[in-house]
């Protein structure tokens, strides 16, 4: 029976988010402590857990038909390999950042100066784009030391709170690269693994959908369905049952979540009673 091999980060925030992206698709599967290798028991899926700088080779070489990683590491590593779909989870963003005591008059302050960073790609095609010449120094890790010990002037790295660049005494100044999770995939996979990751994509596109919708059901005076059918397009259209109670109708729709405060407000003002909202676990459009 063909299967398909995903490649995941072993550990981190990255990889407890894949895993509950995989079993909200349904695919079960045991990923205890320690464990490099897993197969699923419901879906034809095989588990890789790799350290993720080590994902988009391994996709490129086909040790892995698919691996889900960072954004950046894609780039930075710069593999042939297809992004097959952004996952919406883990984002970040790459930034410069100096020495919370320095003035910083713009990109110019990075000139012929030395620069530490773990994405040494990113950060020179960066500055090829703005005409800085700055020389990059590539370290591994630990990062943040850089400017303190006089490795560099300043520093290029991920960023999700700042909360540790503040505690090592830098600032942000700018913002270069903006990273999601993604699905990479292999170029060229043969048909029946393709058929397989298709299966796959529409069973993300349903967790994704329901996370970005609401289920809202509500009562409302017949005398302002139009007005509330107008505020609630849903996916078609409303749901409309009579109410027993004379002049009253039952109304279920589906609303977008970033749409949510502005359309509660809406049928508020057009008489709706009884709003009930729900989440959406998976939608199938």
């Amino acid at each position: 029976m063909t299967t398909i091999r995903i490649a995941i980060q072993k550990k981190g925030r990255l990889s407890d988010e894949s895993i509950k992206l995989l079993k909200e698709c349904g695919i079960k599967f045991s990923n205890g402590t320690g464990k490099l290798k897993a197969k699923a028991s419901n879906f034809p899926v095989e588990f890789l857990f790799l350290r993720d700088d080590d994902i988009p080779g391994y996709v490129a070489d086909g040790v892995a038909d698919l691996g889900i990683v960072g954004l950046n590491e894609a780039v930075e590593k710069d593999k042939n390999t297809d992004i097959v779909k952004e996952l919406g989870f883990s984002k970040c963003r790459l930034s410069l950042a100096i020495p919370k005591d320095k003035d910083y008059p713009g990109l110019q302050y990075f000139e012929g100066q030395s620069v530490a960073t773990s994405y040494p790609k990113i950060l020179e095609d960066y500055f090829k784009e703005k005409g800085i010449n700055a020389d990059i120094h590539e370290i591994s890790g630990s990062v943040e030391i850089a400017p303190s010990i006089g490795l560099a002037v300043g520093i290029c790295d991920i960023v999700s709170t700042g909360s540790t660049l503040m505690s090592n005494g830098l600032k942000e100044v700018e913002e270069i690269f903006y990273s999601q999770a993604v699905l990479l995939g292999h170029k060229d996979l043969p048909a029946e693994k393709q058929a397989i990751l298709n299966k796959l994509l529409f069973r993300i596109d349903a967790v994704q959908e329901g996370k970005t919708k609401k289920y809202i059901m509500l009562n409302a005076p017949n005398h302002s369905l139009d007005q509330i059918i107008e505020i609630l397009p849903g996916v078609k259209s409303p749901t409309i049952t009579p109410l027993k109670s004379e002049g009253w109708s039952s109304v279920q729709a589906v609303i977008n979540e970033d749409d949510f405060w502005e359309v509660i407000e809406g049928l508020k003002a057009n008489g709706a009673e009884g709003i009930l909202v729900l989440p959406i676990e998976k939608m199938i459009a």
